[in-house]
């Protein structure tokens, strides 16, 4: 068995009983009946976990029921925590020493969330990811390639989550070579575009498959920098795989509309559409949302969605813009598994995509402003302190 796909065993297989059994679905977009009973089951055993383990948590529990959202299961109680509480607060369901690791978002400003993984969590979280690469055939362990990550080279006492995934992802191919975009420079990281370009050319002459992952912005800086300084477009190697990950981060001023990003990395590197894809994903909410090949973000099995009003929270239909409202019962460290995301997004029915997967997927509309997302973490805070 590949490794990475390895069994993971929860931390108490008594009270998780059906948490195991939902996150050991091998197939990541199974759907029906039999999985929504799974989910929720699996989800009233978070919940009292969690009770039993946070009393922010049980307060939330014990307060008044949100609405439910049809998406993730009419009798499936999943009180809305919002993704920037976990920028103000630190709230464990395990004891510090059980924590086996430590990651913070990667926000450009103010607070960044900080979140602590217990084996099961991460190691879970992790397996999803592989189930997925496995999915589309980017699995591949007697194919070497090249790798152009954009994202923050490894430096001591760096935990930001998109660094860590990035590094992770690279375990799917072994690597001939690697470059880092975001060079550590000994107070920081900067970006070398030079070097990017450099890497390109060099991995275009090169007969082995290029992977680029991690930050979308800095692949168009790339070719834009290209374009100008002349260089013509390369072809890379068949097999080369494109997947993106962490936004546009501080550089929403400077964001292409998807379609034409995507055409650019076709016309300028040689790489089919299909073999681009964009994902999402948080240090709040660590299950895996991978680009189909119709590029929609469907939700894997282990994972509801919703959307909320962002003036009420209620649940919206279909179609609707709101809040991304993420479930998801895997996580036992933090009580991190009903999350109201700062994202804008509305939800769509599964057969509403040409591809062949039957779960829901979403489309991104942006950030919501600040003022707005300080509702939810407002609250819980409230609550928090009351307790304190």
């Amino acid at each position: 068995m590949n490794p990475h796909l390895a069994p993971v065993e929860v931390p108490d297989p008594a009270a998780l009983t059906h948490v195991q059994r939902l996150c050991d679905i091998p197939s990541p977009y199974t759907s029906g009946p039999e999985a929504d009973a799974l989910f929720e089951a699996a989800m009233a055993e978070s919940n009292a976990w969690h009770a039993q383990r946070s009393p922010l948590f049980r307060a939330l529990l014990d307060d008044t029921p949100e609405a439910p959202a049809p998406t993730v299961g009419a009798h499936t109680r999943a009180p809305l925590l919002h993704a920037n509480f976990f920028k103000r607060h630190e709230v464990l369901s395990i004891p510090r020493d059980e924590v086996f690791l430590h990651l913070t978002s990667s926000g450009t400003t103010g607070q960044k969330s900080q979140m602590f993984y217990d084996r099961w969590t991460i190691r879970s979280a992790q397996r999803m990811v592989a189930r997925i690469f496995d999915h589309y055939g980017w699995i591949t362990p007697d194919q070497p390639v090249n790798y152009l990550l954009y994202s923050y080279e490894p430096a001591p006492q760096l935990r930001l989550g998109t660094s860590f995934t990035d590094n992770y992802l690279c375990d799917f191919a072994p690597a001939h070579h690697t470059t880092h975009a975001l060079r550590h420079t000994g107070s920081g990281h900067a970006f070398d575009v030079h070097g990017c370009i450099d890497a390109l050319r060099r991995y275009a002459e090169d007969d082995r498959p290029v992977r680029i992952l991690g930050f979308p912005a800095f692949l168009h800086f790339t070719l834009e920098r290209m374009r100008a300084a002349g260089t013509p477009p390369l072809e890379l190697p068949p097999g080369s795989l494109v997947v993106l990950g962490g936004g546009w981060k501080g550089h929403a001023d400077r964001q292409i509309a998807k379609a034409d990003f995507y055409d650019e990395v076709t016309r300028q590197l040689g790489i089919p559409p299909e073999r681009i894809r964009d994902t999402y994903g948080s240090v709040e909410h660590c299950v895996p949302y991978v680009e189909c090949t119709h590029h929609r973000l469907h939700v894997p099995v282990w994972s509801r969605a919703a959307i909320r009003d962002t003036r009420t929270l209620q649940p919206l239909p279909y179609g609707q813009p709101g809040y991304l409202h993420l479930v998801s019962p895997y996580i036992t460290s933090v009580p991190a598994h009903s999350v109201v995301m700062g994202d804008l997004a509305s939800l769509h029915p599964g057969d509403d995509c040409p591809c062949d997967l039957t779960t829901p997927w979403f489309t991104l509309h942006g950030r919501a402003g600040v003022s707005r997302n300080r509702s939810c973490a407002v609250a819980a805070a409230e609550l928090l302190k009351g307790m304190s």
